[in-house]
């Protein structure tokens, strides 16, 4: 099983808290740091002191780190354009020697799109993006040495494009794409992704959602990996447990989830349901980036006994 530190850092974290979380991650053997890619908290904390961009904060992770994988869980279709995106990623994944994963969503919090500007269309307009984004980033990557790449869309228009800078990762760093979704999320993680994600759902609607993506994925004659978000608030004791879960009480404009919060074991057990299921990657939610013993607990209590799953 392969486990990767998730974090939201518009809840209020700087820079330098991403990194020193990002260092006792990779410290203790976790596999991944990915973050979210949000401009904007989701409650009525503003999330002090403020967002900080998903891959300029990546581009210094690349930089100050040796062997996590770093990446997005989720970047919006919203925020950036295709063309520039994909050179963005493709220049951390040279800064970190091959350690980028791109997560890509059609984008939800309409609140931080209206706060920064970014223009908001409708859902299936957003999804329509989503799919063209797709097909653009992973053109402009697997486009051969010297040629050069076009694309006429609805949304978009390339026209002779050099295709540069490749990534280190050939064809491209791994597309992550993850969600809720019954219908085209599916179908996009079918034909696009290298590794599906389910975010913090039960078990059983984790399965349902792999057993979509196994359908489309059959149906483009493709393997995705499979992978399940958990939010964690473990403890060594039930107390400790139940403080690191506080927050999760706060109302917040998040989708209802389905949180691990107890003991080390209760942790390990979960992620072996999650196995039974399929997935053979877990992202682990932490709610306080600044508790440096949370992440230390799971590092000791819980990797350990993964080497079997």
């Amino acid at each position: 099983m392969r486990v990767s530190l998730f974090t939201e850092p518009h809840r209020g974290a700087t820079y330098d808290d991403q990194l020193r979380l990002a260092r006792h991650a990779e410290d203790g053997g976790f596999e991944g740091y990915l973050r979210a890619d949000h401009y904007q908290s989701m409650g009525a904390d503003p999330g002090l002191p403020g967002p900080t961009d998903a891959w300029l904060t990546l581009a210094g992770l690349a930089r100050e780190t040796s062997r996590l994988r770093l990446g997005t869980l989720v970047s919006s279709a919203t925020f950036r354009l295709p063309g520039p995106l994909a050179i963005m990623v493709a220049q951390v994944d040279a800064m970190s020697g091959g350690r980028v994963e791109l997560g890509l969503g059609a984008g939800w919090l309409e609140r931080e799109h209206t706060s920064y500007g970014i223009p908001f269309p409708p859902l299936g307009e957003r999804f329509d993006r989503l799919e063209e984004q797709l097909a653009i980033i992973t053109g402009l990557w697997s486009t051969p040495d010297g040629a050069r790449f076009s694309h006429e869309g609805k949304h978009y228009r390339l026209l002779d494009a050099p295709a540069l800078p490749k990534p280190v990762q050939r064809p491209g760093p791994p597309i992550i794409i993850g969600g809720r979704g019954a219908k085209r999320t599916p179908e996009l993680a079918g034909r696009f992704a290298d590794e599906f994600n389910m975010p913090f759902k039960t078990v059983s609607e984790t399965a349902a959602a792999f057993d979509r993506v196994r359908a489309a994925s059959k149906r483009y004659g493709r393997s995705v990996t499979l992978s399940a978000g958990i939010v964690v608030a473990i403890g060594r004791t039930d107390a400790e447990a139940e403080r690191r879960a506080a927050p999760l009480h706060v109302p917040s404009a998040l989708p209802p989830e389905d949180p691990v919060v107890g003991s080390p074991d209760t942790l390990v057990q979960r992620i072996g349901e999650f196995a039974a299921i399929g997935a053979t990657r877990v992202h682990l939610r932490v709610i306080d980036m600044s508790d440096l013993d949370h992440v230390e607990l799971i590092a000791s209590r819980v990797l350990p006994q993964l080497g079997e799953l």
